[in-house]
């Protein structure tokens, strides 16, 4: 019963469009206050103990990262070295938009930072050289979904930690069912652009090439920095976090695209986003405290048990239920509030923790283009000048390669545990 309250609670303050944290925080306080056996302070300690971790501490460091790389310049070269390479072929600029995404990826770990530099960027442009509006918005919005997939991914950071698993593993582990992202967005851009023979630019000569490869090598070094540096244990992914920072702003500082005022937003952009991400983090610790304390995940894992015993049907009743909560709650909410549920009943039927964990978080950045809270949705509308409603006229289509995708990685776990298996972090 007090569970069944917790939980009407929490879905009332969310309907309320009460701010995540606080809604997961009301309840559990009520609760500990209620309860004789419980105090406040086992409820700080709780609390605290959700955002005194190493690992955590490469969230801020991350974001900050993809901060500085979104005004550095970074974004640009990218994208000129795509153009200089892909331009030439039929609907280029949407496979543009693919690879810059993908180049910036390495960057960013998060899909409003990919949306937010691509879409000022690139729907002008493709605009500019007559794609049609709608279709330079989807692929934007699509393709900024490769960014929170592979290292440094900030959900696949919150994930490990609340499921209690390597970050280096579930970091290998989303790269290939980012290829199958990328694989799938790519053929969709060629369906759509199949008839449109006036899409393409001058084809670039081998010397614009050179230089505009030689310009964006600096950019893809962070990438080999950050991803080298764990795969060769060097250091953690925290570390490399800290790395990844000191890297990006010496390449902003030689880039000139560094002022004073510049970073003094970078760092209050920075300070405001973590904030926010990692006091819904300390809630969530105290929510998931009582969650356990009131075994929710047995009593989950019995009702689930007694509807089916089969994999395939649960991996099933798991995507169905995280689109639904994709669309009211952020990718980062949703991780701490569902997987101390979900991820124990994972186990009961034999399914892996990493490969569980990608289809999860898959699952949910879909959540992330849908309305009505889909964040990448007003984030392109806010660059662009575009009306949220326009956008997800462009988007919708795209929604094909998306669910496909998430339809090959749930029910081929190889492409998930190939990579980290192979690297000896499983």
């Amino acid at each position: 019963m007090t569970l069944t309250l917790m939980l009407v609670g929490l879905l009332v303050l969310l309907a309320l469009r009460v701010p995540v944290a606080i809604a997961l925080l009301v309840p559990s306080l009520i609760y500990v206050t209620m309860d004789p056996t419980a105090s406040l302070g086992i409820a700080v300690q709780q609390t605290t103990s959700g955002v005194n971790s190493f690992a955590i501490l490469a969230v801020p460091l991350f974001i900050l990262l993809g901060n500085v790389a979104n005004v550095s310049g970074v974004s640009d070269r990218l994208y000129t070295t795509a153009v200089a390479y892909l331009g030439h072929i039929r609907g280029s600029l949407g496979y543009v938009n693919i690879a810059t995404s993908f180049g910036f990826s390495w960057m960013s770990g998060a899909a409003i930072a990919d949306a937010a530099a691509m879409g000022k960027i690139q729907v002008p442009a493709m605009k500019q050289r007559g794609y049609k509006e709608e279709f330079s918005l989807g692929i934007t919005g699509a393709s900024s979904l490769i960014a929170p997939m592979i290292p440094p991914s900030i959900p696949a950071i919150i994930y490990a930690v609340t499921a209690g698993v390597s970050v280096g593993a579930l970091f290998m582990a989303g790269i290939i069912p980012a290829l199958v992202l990328i694989l799938c967005l790519t053929f969709m851009v060629w369906w759509l652009t199949r008839t449109e023979h006036h899409l393409t630019l001058p084809k670039a000569s081998w010397g614009e090439r050179g230089r505009s490869l030689l310009a964006a090598l600096p950019a893809f070094g962070a990438g080999v920095v950050i991803l080298g540096g764990i795969l060769s244990g060097i250091f953690t992914p925290t570390e490399a976090s800290g790395i990844g920072v000191l890297y990006i702003f010496i390449l902003a500082l030689i880039y000139g695209s560094l002022t004073w005022r510049k970073t003094y937003r970078i760092l209050l952009g920075s300070v405001e986003t973590s904030g926010s991400v990692l006091l819904i983090v300390a809630a969530a610790a105290l929510f998931g405290w009582v969650l356990a304390r009131e075994q929710a995940p047995q009593l989950a894992a019995d009702f689930i048990l007694n509807f089916t015993n089969h994999p395939i049907v649960f991996l099933i009743l798991v995507n169905l239920l995280l689109l639904v909560i994709g669309c009211v709650l952020e990718p980062t909410a949703a991780i701490l509030i569902l997987v101390p549920v979900l991820g124990p009943v994972a186990e009961t039927f034999g399914l892996s923790p990493i490969h569980f964990g990608v289809v999860v978080i898959f699952n949910l950045l879909i959540g992330l283009l849908t309305p009505p809270v889909g964040l990448v949705l007003f984030v392109l509308s806010s660059v662009t000048n575009i009306p949220v409603p326009k956008v997800i006229k462009g988007v919708l289509p795209f929604f094909v390669p998306m669910l496909i995708t998430l339809f090959v990685i749930t029910f081929v776990p190889a492409l998930s545990l190939w990579l980290p298996s192979l690297l000896g972090f499983v």
